[in-house]
């Protein structure tokens, strides 16, 4: 999840980023794990990625702002030959993701716990066949359109990271950003839309807390597929 995420594109093109990264207090399990698994799981510039896991993976995956962990640590579980990487600046969210690590004995997730854009022109080009962006801080008001993380500079560092036919998954329960993430990549030509009902989730998409709140208080996700032609 993106939300705390507040940054603005200099003319250097240097990103700058603002907004808290830590929220309540830790309890000290959680801290814990920051300060004991974290370390073990990051990973940072330079590196390469079937070293970073340990050995080759079948494929490498991408989180960008994975929130309190459930999807990753899901699709972890659920695919424990595929590498993934969760990117995530918010450390409550980082320690709720270590927490699932540790209880269900993960060993194919690493962390990058800053701004993803500083990790993006690291990675080798077609190296990914997933990258994930669910439910974003939708930054509803006009004015704040270019802070939206489905952005044409954003999607130009991803797509030459993705291989032919990767798969791009976008979900929000906002409705601003609904038409926004359909008209941004509608005008992409290195993506097609292969969504179908888009009120309908991919039997291999958990669910998170973030869509669980969402229906709750009445508003209905979409989700969103693409393939990198």
């Amino acid at each position: 999840m993106l939300n705390e995420w507040e940054w603005e594109i200099q003319a250097s093109q240097e990103p700058r980023f603002f907004g808290r990264r830590k929220g309540k207090r830790l309890r000290a399990t959680a801290q814990g794990l920051i300060e004991t698994l974290l370390p073990r799981l990051s990973i940072a510039p330079p590196f390469d990625l079937d070293s970073a896991f340990g050995g080759p993976k079948r494929e490498y995956w991408l989180e960008i702002g994975f929130g309190g962990g459930e999807h990753l640590a899901w699709q972890a579980e659920h695919n424990p030959d595929v590498g993934l990487i969760g990117a995530e600046v918010f450390l409550n969210g980082i320690a709720s993701l270590l927490g699932h690590v540790e209880a269900k004995g993960l060993t194919n997730i690493r962390v990058y716990a800053e701004d993803v854009r500083q990790f993006l022109p690291h990675l080798p080009p077609s190296s990914l066949s997933r990258v994930f962006v669910l439910f974003p801080d939708p930054w509803p008001k006009a004015r704040h359109a270019d802070r939206r993380f489905v952005h044409g500079s954003n999607l130009d560092l991803i797509a030459p990271l993705m291989k032919p036919g990767a798969t791009l998954r976008i979900a929000t329960d906002d409705e601003t950003y609904k038409a926004w993430a359909r008209e941004v990549m509608a005008g992409r030509k290195d993506f097609t839309d292969i969504t179908g009902d888009a009120a309908q989730k991919p039997e291999d998409w958990p669910q998170t807390r973030y869509e669980a709140k969402a229906r709750r208080e009445g508003r209905d996700p979409i989700f969103l597929s693409f393939r990198r032609n």
